[in-house]
């Protein structure tokens, strides 16, 4: 399987709610680097996984939505625990949709896999990897 990974960062703001998270119940801040791992089986026309310029673009963008947001005050997001591991299904759910929508340009549509890695500092990360399913 062939990969390319960009990366991003965001900085977000929220709190959750339920025993397990200790202090992390009161708002606090988070700084987020987000790597983006595209992969296919094998290289398209031009030899490449994805086109990193475009990839990298429709990430900015993606975390662009959730920087220095306070996400609970994010209507989509109402009732949630924003986690790590549910903010990476969330870009991972919208990098799928930017594939589907050509964002990420025609040979996009070879990519079977994206894996999404939010490292909270040098120690920790979490991340969701799925298929990219359905039609464009």
């Amino acid at each position: 399987m062939y990969s390319v990974t960009v990366r991003d960062h965001m900085m977000i703001a929220h709190s959750f709610k339920g025993d397990v998270f200790g202090p992390a119940q009161r708002l606090h801040g988070a700084t987020y680097v987000v790597d983006a791992e595209f992969r296919r089986p094998a290289l398209d026309a031009d030899g490449i996984v994805i086109d990193i310029g475009r990839a990298g673009d429709v990430l900015k963008r993606v975390l662009g939505a959730l920087n220095f947001q306070n996400l609970d005050e994010v209507p989509a997001f109402a009732g949630q625990n924003t986690t790590t591991e549910f903010l990476a299904r969330t870009i991972f759910d919208r990098m799928v949709a930017a594939i589907h929508a050509g964002e990420l340009g025609p040979g996009a549509t070879g990519v079977e896999h994206i894996k999404i890695t939010l490292h909270e500092s040098h120690v920790a990360s979490a991340g969701f990897d799925g298929r990219v399913t359905g039609t464009p």
